[in-house]
């Protein structure tokens, strides 16, 4: 509990709010973004709005994410969470640096930089290298420099270089483990086709450091990183049932302070649900009061 942090908001393009969960989807967080919360935060800058209602929202949301993060934070010095999970909105080479670089969210009691480890956001588009000679995917995994639709193998991150950088390895697709003539296993490429002179077959290494973006702390497409990312749907369930089951998602009311009233107590609610199921032991119950109740 807690080692989780995802983030949605946007409920409808009149009134703005960015509600911040745990992993269990149980509500942290809830700004409300109306003229006094931007006066609070000069730094946040405004920007005009498009056409386009939908990259209207992706550019919303993101330019909201760290001062949200940040207030967060200063209030509640102790939470350390590692990992971070958003939707493709958040997708911008900005965000990843203010996540996984030190310094954006101040000092942790013992002095250290805050950071995430690990930043869990889908791409908006396929990344692209500047290497010539090979292309990576949608899920940002190089692919073999013959078949850009063929993706190459990830085999760990290693951190052993002189430099001391972390690095992603990834190795030929059509490479194996194999038992040689003195006993011992190496790697062999049983490629028809190879791209290099390597017995091993081509490897990739790609430095976290230098692209956050391709490499947010964990390697996009593995098992890890689908496994972490249903945890999202925890997130999504939170506040879908904020937007439902107290019908805040289709309000006919014009009033702001009526609309800021109601989502405090939603969330008030919630956490009073959280507190009675943990004390019955019943923490399956944590985000449904109705069957808390029954």
């Amino acid at each position: 509990m807690g080692a989780h942090f995802a983030c949605n908001g946007h409920f409808c393009y009149a009134y703005k709010a960015g509600v911040l969960t745990n992993g269990l989807g149980i509500i942290r967080a809830i700004e409300f973004y109306d003229k006094d919360y931007f006066a609070d935060h000069p730094e946040i800058e405004l920007y005009k709005k498009s056409d386009t209602p939908d990259e209207d929202k992706s550019v919303g949301d993101a330019r909201l994410l760290l001062p949200l993060l940040k207030d967060f934070f200063r209030k509640h010095p102790l939470i350390n969470p590692k990992a971070f999970l958003g939707d493709a909105a958040f997708d911008s080479i900005e965000i990843y640096k203010a996540l996984l670089s030190g310094g954006t969210f101040g000092l942790l009691p013992d002095g250290s930089a805050r950071i995430f480890d690990r930043a869990y956001i889908p791409l908006k588009s396929g990344a692209k290298l500047t290497n010539p000679d090979y292309t990576v995917n949608e899920d940002g995994v190089p692919c073999c420099p013959h078949d850009p639709f063929l993706p190459m193998k990830p085999e760990g991150n290693t951190s052993h270089l002189h430099c001391g950088l972390k690095t992603f390895k990834f190795v030929c697709p059509k490479m194996s483990w194999d038992k040689c003539e003195d006993g011992k296993y190496r790697r062999v490429c049983h490629c028809e086709d190879p791209c290099t002179k390597s017995s091993c077959g081509r490897m990739v290494y790609i430095y976290p450091e230098k692209n956050l973006r391709l490499c947010p702390g964990a390697i996009r497409g593995t098992q890890e990183w689908e496994s972490t990312y249903k945890i999202r749907t925890s997130v999504e369930r939170s506040i879908n049932h904020i937007k439902d089951s107290f019908c805040l998602g289709d309000r006919k009311t014009q009033n702001a302070k009526t609309l800021h009233a109601d989502l405090l107590l939603v969330g008030i609610t919630q956490l009073i649900t959280v507190v009675v199921a943990d004390r019955l032991h019943k923490p399956e119950y944590f985000r449904s009061l109705k069957r808390l109740v029954a």
